[in-house]
C-alpha cells in the first residue's frame, strides 16, 4: 500500500491542499472546525508529513543542533528538558552531539550540524575552544547555555549567576560557624567565577587566611582525589564547597573512606542541584542554578533569533537559590 499524501488528507477532510498545509504548520488562520476535520483525517489515514520535502520548500529543516560538552553530567538533563519543551512547542526538534567524543575523533564539534543544515545551534557547557564558535555564528544563530563564554558578536549566553550562587554557599557555611573552608575549583569561566566569589566572600568575613582552593577537573574522581589531599592536611578543613555536584559526590566518598562522618565531621556542599543531589542517602546541600529555566531561556533566545529580533549578543543570568539538605551542619567541637 502506498503512503497517504497531503492530497489524500485534503480529499478526506473536504478542504484544499493549501489549507492542510496551514494546519500542519500550526497556523492560527484556520477556523476550528476546518482544523479539526484536517487533524481527524490525518489520524484516520496515518499521514506523516514528508520532512525532507517540507525542508526544501521552506528552506528550513526545523531542527536545532545541541552540542553538549559532557554527556556524563546529570545537570544537562533538567536543562535539556527546559530547552526541548519550548522548542517542541514551536515545531522544532533537537539533534544531540557529544563534543567530547567529536574532539577525541578529531572532528569539528559543530561540523556535523552544519552538514545537516540545522536552523540553529545551542552549545551546552564549557567548550575547550569556545572562540571557534565565531565562524559558526556567522552562518546560523548560536546560543550558549550553562556557560559564560564565549562573548562573541551575535552569540547569546544564558546561564545562572555563578558569583551569587558561590556567595550563597560560602555565607551558609560561615553562618554555621565554619572557618577552615576549602573550595574544589573547576575550569573555564564558570569555575573561575565561582572560585573568585568564594575567595571574595571569605575575605569580606576576615577569613582569607583560612580559605583553601584546590583545582579539579569537575569529575567525581577529581573531587575524590582533591578531597583526599585536603583531608590529609594537618589543618584539614571542616567544610568543602565543590564546584559541582559530581565533584561533591567524590568528596563524600573521600570523607567516608577517611572515616569522617558527614556532616558531623565534615560539611559538603555541591552546585547544580542535580537529581543525584536529591537521592535520599546523599541528600546534598547544593545550589539550584535554575537549570530548567536556563534551558527555556536559551530556547527563547534562539526563537527570537529565528524571527530576526535577537539583536546583539547578550548575557542573561538566572537567579540561583541554596537548597539546604543533610550534608551541612555546624563544625563538631570536641
Amino acid at each position: 500500500m502506498r503512503a497517504p499524501t497531503i492530497r489524500d488528507v485534503a480529499d478526506r477532510a473536504g478542504v484544499s491542499k493549501s489549507l492542510v498545509s496551514l494546519v500542519l504548520r500550526g497556523s492560527d488562520q484556520v477556523r476550528p472546525e476546518k482544523r479539526e476535520a484536517v487533524l481527524r483525517a490525518v489520524r484516520e489515514l496515518g499521514y506523516r508529513p514528508n520532512a525532507a520535502a517540507r525542508s526544501l520548500s521552506e528552506q528550513r529543516t526545523r531542527t536545532v543542533g545541541v552540542l553538549l560538552n559532557d554527556l556524563r553530567n546529570p545537570w544537562f538533563v533538567d536543562m535539556l528538558d527546559g530547552l526541548n519543551s519550548l522548542l517542541h512547542d514551536n515545531g522544532l526538534r533537537m539533534l544531540l552531539a557529544d563534543a567530547r567524543l567529536n574532539r577525541r575523533t578529531g572532528q569539528d564539534p559543530a561540523g556535523p550540524f552544519l552538514d545537516l543544515g540545522v536552523d540553529g545551534l545551542v552549545v551546552v557547557g564549557t567548550l575547550p575552544d569556545p572562540a571557534a564558535l565565531g565562524a559558526v555564528a556567522e552562518r546560523l544563530p548560536v546560543v550558549v547555555a550553562g556557560a559564560r563564554e564565549p562573548l562573541l558578536p551575535g552569540v547569546d549566553v544564558v546561564a545562572n549567576d555563578d558569583e551569587h550562587g558561590a556567595r550563597l554557599v560560602t555565607e551558609h557555611l560561615i553562618g554555621l560557624g565554619h572557618r577552615r573552608i576549602a573550595h574544589i575549583a573547576g575550569y573555564g569561566a564558570v569555575g573561575e567565577l565561582r572560585r573568585r566569589s568564594f575567595e571574595a566572600t571569605m575575605r569580606e568575613h576576615g577569613l582569607a587566611a583560612e580559605a583553601v582552593v584546590e583545582a579539579s577537573d569537575m569529575t567525581e574522581e577529581g573531587g575524590y582525589r582533591t578531597t583526599v589531599r585536603l583531608l590529609s592536611r594537618p589543618d584539614r578543613p571542616t567544610a568543602v564547597f565543590a564546584v559541582n555536584d559530581i565533584a561533591a559526590i567524590g568528596a563524600l566518598s573521600a570523607a567516608e573512606e577517611t572515616g569522617l562522618r558527614v556532616p558531623r565531621d565534615l560539611s559538603v556542599v555541591g552546585y547544580d542541584n542535580t537529581s543525584i543531589a536529591r537521592v535520599r542517602h546523599v541528600w546534598l546541600t547544593t545550589v539550584d542554578n535554575a537549570s530548567h529555566e536556563v534551558g527555556r531561556r536559551a530556547a527563547r533566545r534562539l526563537l527570537d533569533r529565528f524571527e530576526g529580533t535577537g539583536g546583539a549578543g547578550e548575557v542573561r543570568l538566572a537567579v540561583p537559590t541554596l537548597e539546604i539538605r543533610g550534608s551541612t551542619a555546624p563544625p563538631h567541637v570536641g
